[in-house]
């Protein structure tokens, strides 16, 4: 061989394959619970630590999410809703860090117990955030009430400006937001401003006694004394009595000025007076205030309108039976008062049945004097009072009658003889000079003229000299004399009448008859 021979070497160099990722880290224990408790915090750092950025942005979205919906701080607090959900994603969150920093090392800050310290450290903020937003809460809730105290306040004051009827749903409106606050909230600011408020409350209320409308003012100072009841949980103090003499004030002033000017509804105000303030002074002056009432209308009998007073003292009698006077210590006094006004109306009756003839009311006369003579049989004016209910029974049939006051005077010089050519009983009445009035019995065998034989000339009742006529003959003076033949039977619907003038020297002769349509007299 010629030459070197080399032998041919081909020399191969092969570059391992790259791994995918890091090699795990070992496990470690300390650095899982660091990853996972930094993830509690909510602000997902474990996970920044361990460069898992999605997963910190989502916790940044959730904790983000969960102040949208938390702030700013309501009464009513968090949705509970909201916080189960992100309770529930806290959890989750930490369990799955804990399962990342197993194995994964931890990037700028690769102490893990450093990284524990400082999760548990971070804790503190979640821990402190709800201390802060509970007392947010609370001073949301103090705010909430105090308006709903506000709101109270303001219905009041709109209230005062109207009649207690219309704004009485508003008082009582106010009244239970009131007892609300005490009740629900007792230590709230608002429950602890509520005493202070109702001094308020009770002025707006009774404003009306200040204003000394004392009619007005009842309803509202007896809704006023409920109050208490409806703030069991109210120390109102002084407040619980506030109303209490005001009331009675009221109730008696109300009452006088209704009794002093005739009105009703005094009884039931003085009624009221005597039985929920019996030992009131108030309740003391009732008895006189009535007695005053019942003496000024006495005095009115002397008036022109006596009947209006008799009438007055009648209803005063009967009102003050109506009190309850039972109950308190002037019940005898009460009973003499009415005693006394029954009287002064029977005796003013009398009186007014002369007034109720001289002005021409003579129907009314003759039932006010028929009734004054029978229920006075032993007053001294009770004869005057039978001759004015008879003058006043004729005046309704010749007003002329009327026209002058009868009066006690009797007998005459001129006779005067009065037949019944009637079958019905009849009763004659006659006024003038003398007033009297006297009955005559039915004529057995007469009968009721036919009209026709009335008006044919010659006509001439009680002429016949067969017939036995009831009679009766009376005296009576120079002067006109009305008559009146009332029938007592039922053939005639109307009384018959007459005037004669009597003149000295001649006999007079009255006869009634009747006829089949009406009465007469000859």
């Amino acid at each position: 061989m010629s030459g070197d021979q080399y032998g041919r070497y081909d020399h191969t160099f092969t570059v391992p394959p790259m791994p995918p990722a890091p090699p795990p880290a070992p496990a470690d224990g300390v650095r899982a619970v660091a990853v996972a408790v930094l993830n509690l915090s909510g602000l997902g750092l474990g996970y920044a630590l361990t460069r898992r950025w999605v997963l910190t942005a989502l916790c940044w979205a959730a904790t983000a999410a969960l102040l949208l919906v938390a702030l700013p701080a309501d009464p009513d607090g968090v949705p509970g809703l909201a916080l189960v959900l992100y309770g529930v994603f806290l959890v989750a969150v930490a369990a799955h860090g804990a399962r990342v920093g197993l194995r994964t090392p931890l990037t700028g800050l690769r102490n893990a117990p450093l990284a524990l310290g400082l999760g548990l450290l971070l804790l503190v903020a979640p821990a402190g955030g709800a201390v802060l937003y509970d007392g947010a809460r609370d001073e949301a809730v103090q705010q909430m009430l105090l308006d709903r105290l506000d709101e109270a306040n303001r219905l009041v004051e709109a209230a005062g400006d109207r009649p207690f009827d219309s704004a009485q749903a508003d008082y009582r409106k106010a009244l239970a937001a009131y007892a609300g606050l005490q009740a629900d909230h007792p230590g709230s600011r608002a429950a602890e401003r509520v005493p202070a408020q109702m001094k308020t409350f009770y002025r707006t209320v009774g404003a009306s006694y200040d204003q000394g409308d004392h009619c007005a003012a009842t309803a509202p100072l007896k809704f006023l004394r409920t109050v208490p009841k409806s703030l069991p949980e109210t120390d109102l103090a002084d407040l619980k009595t506030w109303p209490d003499d005001r009331l009675a004030t009221s109730l008696y002033e109300c009452a006088s000025t209704s009794l002093t000017a005739g009105e009703a509804g005094w009884t039931g105000q003085f009624g009221e007076l005597l039985t929920t303030f019996p030992a009131s002074a108030q309740a003391a002056k009732v008895e006189p205030a009535v007695a005053a009432a019942v003496a000024r209308t006495e005095k009115d009998l002397a008036g022109a309108e006596p009947c209006s007073a008799v009438e007055r003292l009648s209803t005063l009698s009967s009102q003050i039976d109506g009190l309850p006077a039972e109950r308190t210590a002037f019940a005898a006094t009460l009973d003499k008062d009415a005693a006394r006004a029954t009287a002064s109306a029977d005796t003013g009756a009398y009186t007014c049945g002369v007034d109720q003839y001289r002005d021409g009311d003579f129907k009314s006369a003759q039932t006010t004097m028929t009734e004054y003579a029978s229920s006075h049989k032993s007053a001294g004016n009770a004869a005057l009072a039978k001759k004015i209910a008879i003058a006043a029974e004729i005046a309704q049939t010749v007003p002329a009658a009327g026209k002058k006051l009868p009066t006690t005077r009797s007998g005459g010089s001129i006779s005067v003889t009065v037949q019944n050519d009637s079958p019905d009983q009849i009763t004659v009445l006659y006024t003038g000079p003398v007033t009297g009035s006297f009955t005559l019995k039915g004529c057995g065998n007469c009968k009721a003229y036919s009209l026709g034989s009335t008006l044919s000339p010659g006509f001439e009742p009680c002429s016949n000299s067969s017939k036995k006529y009831p009679e009766r003959t009376i005296s009576l003076p120079v002067g006109t004399t009305f008559f009146l033949h009332k029938p007592m039977g039922d053939s005639l619907d109307t009384p018959a009448s007459d005037t004669a003038k009597l003149e000295s020297g001649y006999i007079y002769t009255e006869c009634a008859y009747t006829t089949q349509r009406l009465g007469s007299l000859s």
